[in-house]
């Protein structure tokens, strides 16, 4: 019930503008694939219809879109390749969305649920346009733009406030640090009166925190969510519009007041869009040249209500004021190595230097440090917590850094590996994959096999800092898995791998009434089955492994004394998967499932009174482009489903 289409795109040269690799094939694939298990009571009510099933019949396509997208810059993010210089987004989305307006079907026995913002849309894809909102600067089509946006980004913070940031101001006040990250001080983007900060100052909070006193610093970061995203969620989940500025309210993170909590917003901005270099080497072969990073308040908007949603400025298609918006691998290596650098680099430089990301720098003090995703484990978020490479797709190599193995970038000393990884990537195997270098192995291209049983191996030998391996199992339930796991490498002072996923390596797509049905989007509809929900664990699930054994009092042999903390780095990065894909109920429903995860955390550190103790950064890493019209229209969809689904 799985079908793949695949279109490769060859280059001889080694170079992207925006993310890039020597001799690279690109290959975007529109799947269709089998869900993790339900969902486990909220704080807060979720809205589900008693006739529902938790392991629903999702849809089944009658045709698959074509594969080949075509955007600014040649940018690689996410699940996505866009490659164009020649057409514009428009344009190339049209052609996606002509070829999928027909797949809407509910299928046998659905004909009487009722999910309002299911059929949003469905609706809208269908008519490419809607009355509530869209994708892109253009009001009258959904859909015009899949990529991502130089939007300003929120950062709440738990247990530790923003004073020092706002007493230092802002580094797009301050000259002499734009020069230092940027090169050169670009006159739209110096703002003396400026009152939002950038993401390297997010690298600065967290070692600050530990500096202060703090044994446990948590990074949260819900990729590709910007405010715009949480008020569609907020607006779901509060049946209502409650706010049209600021911090706003309805989701956990928002309003969470038990401990002492800041607020501010965030750039996103990268270096510059690409470099040329050479993956199999991995080294830069011509650096950028100058930084087309910036942000102009004046051109995107002050602050995000105040947005010009109508200019392309935040998309990078103003040519007046050409900024370079973001990809993951640069923003995630600006949030925890504190650089900016160019799109598609796993803290690497501009110059070709390796910066060391703050997991690495903590876990030289002792602190024991993870990751865990509910993405593939060496997507750009994850790999920057810990690796180093000059670009994002060379997954294998990845994530041989991430498990302390030889790779192309450590190829004589290794590093140490991260004390626990769990995340997704499990079934995705392909013959070839020019993208990730000469030593590329044909299977699974995330996590390979042979290396997976190295660590096995290492295991059974009773090698020291070995790791317990446990991946998604035929027939187990995923949270039962992992618990035991966990519990197993604790009592025999093992680090932890998780391994889990669907088919495209993520775990399965929640939506906004907490089921796993998503509707068709442009990357085409995702179908579940029983086994996808049961065998894998959700985020909130691997977050609690992740805290019981980063926390565990029992010492590993290699530790000569109690570890004095943990840092943590939890990625949402379904949001980003679905706002790639310009679909709002998967977006709702992925913030949600962040949000619980959130709440695992919380709870957590209440229940060992650990607030003294601990800093929680919850952010993203980027945004996209989402503009709602109507927000009426998200919260009537809500109380629709609450009222018909009782």
């Amino acid at each position: 019930m799985r079908q793949t289409e695949a279109a490769n795109l060859s280059r001889s040269e080694a170079y992207l503008d925006g993310c890039a690799v020597s001799r690279m094939n690109f290959e975007t694939s529109i799947r269709f694939v089998s869900p993790a298990s339900p969902p486990t009571s909220f704080s807060r009510p979720i809205h589900m219809s008693p006739k529902r099933s938790l392991l629903p019949k999702c849809l089944l396509p009658t045709s698959l879109l074509p594969t080949s997208l075509t955007m600014f810059g040649l940018l690689l993010c996410g699940p996505f390749v866009f490659d164009c210089h020649s057409v514009s987004a428009e344009e190339t989305v049209k052609k996606l969305l002509d070829k999928a307006k027909t797949l809407v079907d509910l299928g046998p026995g659905k004909e009487d649920l009722v999910d309002p913002l299911r059929d949003m849309q469905s609706n809208a894809m269908k008519k490419q346009s809607a009355p509530w909102g869209h994708w892109g600067s253009n009001p009258a089509k959904y859909s015009t733009w899949t990529n991502h946006s130089n939007r300003l980004i929120p950062l709440y913070t738990f247990g530790y406030t923003l004073n020092e940031l706002r007493e230092r101001g802002s580094l797009y006040s301050n000259a002499l640090r734009m020069r230092e990250h940027f090169g050169r001080v670009d006159e739209r983007t110096f703002h003396p009166a400026a009152n939002y900060h950038d993401q390297v100052d997010v690298y600065d909070l967290q070692m600050a925190a530990i500096e202060s006193g703090k044994r446990n610093v948590i990074l949260m970061i819900f990729d590709g969510m910007d405010w715009q995203t949480t008020r569609a969620a907020s607006l779901y989940r509060n049946q209502a519009n409650r706010y049209d500025s600021g911090r706003g309210t309805g989701l956990l993170f928002q309003d969470y007041r038990r401990v002492k909590t800041d607020f501010a917003f965030i750039v996103t901005t990268p270096y510059s869009s690409g470099a040329k270099l050479d993956v199999n080497s991995q080294t830069i072969t011509a650096a950028p040249g100058e930084s087309t990073g910036g942000f102009s308040p004046e051109h995107a908007g002050p602050m995000p209500w105040h947005e010009q949603s109508r200019r392309e400025y935040v998309i990078g298609q103003d040519r007046e004021v050409p900024h370079t918006f973001t990809d993951s691998a640069s923003s995630a290596t600006s949030l925890m190595a504190g650089v900016k650098t160019y799109n598609g680099s796993i803290n690497v430089m501009p110059d070709g230097k390796f910066a060391e990301p703050i997991a690495r720098t903590l876990q030289k003090k002792g602190y024991r440090v993870g990751v865990v995703t509910s993405v593939p484990v060496s997507h750009a978020t994850p790999g920057s917590a810990y690796a180093n490479n000059v670009v994002r797709q060379d997954y294998q190599d990845i994530t041989r850094d991430l498990a302390g193995l030889p790779s192309s970038s450590h190829r004589k000393d290794p590093l140490p590996g991260l004390d626990l990884l769990i995340g997704g990537g499990w079934g995705e195997g392909v013959g070839k994959d020019g993208s990730q270098g000469e030593n590329f192995m044909a299977g699974n291209k995330y996590f390979h096999e042979s290396d997976r049983e190295a660590l096995k191996r290492d295991s059974k030998d009773g090698e020291e800092n070995a790791y317990l391996l446990v991946e998604r199992t035929e027939g187990r339930s995923g949270a039962e898995v992992l618990n035991e796991a966990t519990e197993q490498a604790i009592e025999e002072g093992k680090r932890l791998v998780g391994f889990f996923g669907t088919k495209g390596g993520h775990l399965p797509f929640q939506t906004a009434d907490g089921n796993f049905n998503p509707t068709f989007d442009v990357k085409g509809t995702e179908r579940y089955d029983e086994a996808d929900l049961i065998e894998n664990p959700n985020l909130s699930q691997m977050t609690e492994s992740a805290l019981k054994w980063l926390s565990s009092s029992k010492q590993r042999p290699s530790e000569k004394e109690k570890a004095p903390g943990f840092w943590l780095l939890i990625e949402a990065g379904d949001v980003d998967w679905a706002n790639h894909a310009n679909n709002l109920d998967n977006s709702v429903g992925a913030v949600f499932s962040g949000e619980q995860a959130f709440e695992t955390v919380v709870n957590w550190v209440t229940q060992q009174n650990a607030w003294d103790d601990t800093a929680v950064f919850v952010t993203s890493d980027h945004g996209h482009f989402l503009v709602i019209e109507n927000e009426q229209a998200i919260s009537n969809a809500a109380q629709k489903a609450a009222s018909s689904n009782r």
